[in-house]
């Protein structure tokens, strides 16, 4: 927040064809001064968040922007207590600084969590969590945007279903799903955690296959929660697919009335449509499927398969093009090192699970249906999306991205080997001391230590924390002026 507000004193806004409402004339003072230390974090999309949570869903290109989040703004705005005059803007700007910064620590936390179940690698989680915190997509998560929101509860939601409590997992990924679109894709979470239980079930023994005829009650109990916890995924978005509906479908409510002047003639100048206003029913309600989400990534976006492979669009290719190699790298080093696990989905028992010696780390067995998660939004994002979205649509949706950097830091960086008692200058780790060791760790930051000592790591680990740090930077910088970016 300190580093945006001082970007964005020092460097002039630039004049972005971009969504701007029009907005009453000025404040008190502490509206110029809420304006002038947070205004960075409203550019962009984030002027729709705003928007909604203080007006609604008037506009209908305001329905690609799910609602959980507007709504926490509007219900922690209400609640705060404001010790001095305030206009909406500035109470919602300064309630989306408190937000996401909540939201950002707990999504660490949760990464911590996940990583530590999943990894079993105590020294790699908490690696990977501090790399969260200088995430590339970091302006993101400090502006009025749902990706902290999102990265909290879809982090959550693993570590919980790792841990066996499913119902809790479902009610998270569930709130995650009516914060970001792409919230539907976690039910497959749900799809092979029960896949795999039942994998495991009949390969428990001789025992158990002589039951298999028995087997058909669990199989149904299996097949009905999944079933349910998935339809709980789904339902948050297709309940706001039909609140969409009802609002610019249906017979016109008279909202005319309560719009100004000024934004009912901004709509006409960009082609914007109004809830209630104009007799004709936008082309999507006559669909066999009204799906309001994709209209608008359609129609107003031009998103769609290949849509976006443009000689123009070789710039915004560049900027997607580390989080892409980082994201391919990461599937091809899990794969080559699990062949057999891939090719069985992980549903076959190995020798080393059956003598509790799996694998401990980023090429875990455990780790398997994170990667098909990343990689399937990988290939998704940069085939079907605004490619430059990249680095904040995986940044918040999957830990992979943290994992394998804090595994390639861990397994290539000399100067990680080093317990405290060695020279943390030297890079020589204790005789004995295994490079990768998952032990309790130490009490030091290690990014610290390894900025401390840049010019002695390696270049894998320079390349790794200059695009955390410069796309971090680059972010705050560009976003907070009005200036393009992922």
């Amino acid at each position: 927040v300190v580093f945006q507000a001082v970007f964005n004193l020092l460097i002039p806004d630039h004049a972005a064809d971009a969504f701007s409402p029009p907005r009453p004339g000025p404040g008190t003072r502490w509206d110029a001064l809420a304006e002038r230390l947070l205004g960075g974090l409203g550019r962009w999309d984030a002027e729709h968040f705003l928007f909604i949570a203080e007006r609604g869903y008037l506009l209908e290109h305001g329905c690609a922007f799910l609602p959980l989040f507007p709504l926490s703004l509007r219900a922690l705005c209400r609640l705060l207590p404001w010790p001095v005059p305030l206009q909406p803007r500035s109470r919602l700007l300064l309630s989306a600084a408190l937000l996401n910064a909540l939201l950002s620590a707990g999504a660490a936390a949760a990464l911590l969590g996940l990583g530590r179940v999943v990894l079993r690698c105590r020294r790699q989680a908490f690696l990977a969590a501090l790399l969260f915190s200088l995430s590339p997509a970091g302006v993101f998560m400090a502006a009025a945007y749902s990706e902290s929101m999102f990265a909290f509860l879809a982090f959550s939601a693993m570590w919980r279903l790792e841990r066996g409590q499913s119902w809790l997992a479902g009610i998270l990924f569930s709130l995650a799903s009516g914060a970001r679109a792409n919230g539907v894709v976690n039910a497959g979470f749900f799809l092979y955690s029960r896949a795999k239980s039942f994998a495991l079930q009949l390969q428990a023994g001789p025992a158990s296959r002589r039951k298999l005829p028995l087997l058909w009650k669990p199989v149904l109990s299996l097949a009905f929660s999944a079933a349910l916890m998935c339809a709980g995924c789904f339902l948050p978005f297709a309940l706001f697919q039909y609140y969409a509906y009802v609002r610019f479908c249906g017979p016109g409510t008279g909202l005319a009335q309560a719009v100004p002047e000024p934004l009912l003639q901004l709509a006409r100048d960009k082609g914007y449509r109004v809830a209630g206003v104009g007799g004709d029913k936008p082309p999507w309600c006559s669909q066999r499927f009204p799906v309001v989400y994709s209209y608008i990534q359609d129609t107003y976006w031009n998103v769609g398969f290949l849509r976006y492979f443009e000689l123009r669009q070789i710039p915004n290719f560049l900027l997607a093009l580390p989080v892409t190699l980082l994201g391919s790298w990461a599937a091809w080093t899990y794969i080559s090192t699990n062949p057999r696990h891939c090719l069985t989905l992980g549903l076959e028992r190995s020798k080393n699970e059956e003598r509790g010696k799996e694998r401990d780390g980023f090429c875990g067995p455990a780790v398997f249906v994170y990667v098909v998660h990343a990689t399937a939004l990988l290939v998704f994002g940069f085939f079907c999306m605004h490619v430059q979205v990249l680095t904040r649509f995986l940044g918040s949706s999957s830990p992979i991205l943290y994992w394998f950097a804090a595994h390639l830091l861990q397994e290539h960086e000399p100067l990680l080997r080093s317990t405290e008692a060695d020279n943390p200058t030297s890079g020589k780790p204790l005789p004995g001391k295994s490079p990768s060791s998952c032990g309790k760790g130490t009490s030091d930051n290690p990014i610290v230590r390894l900025l401390l000592n840049w010019r002695l790591m390696t270049s894998l680990s320079k390349s790794i924390l200059g695009f955390f740090l410069g796309y971090w930077l680059l972010g705050l910088i560009l976003h907070c002026n009005f200036l393009p970016w992922t």
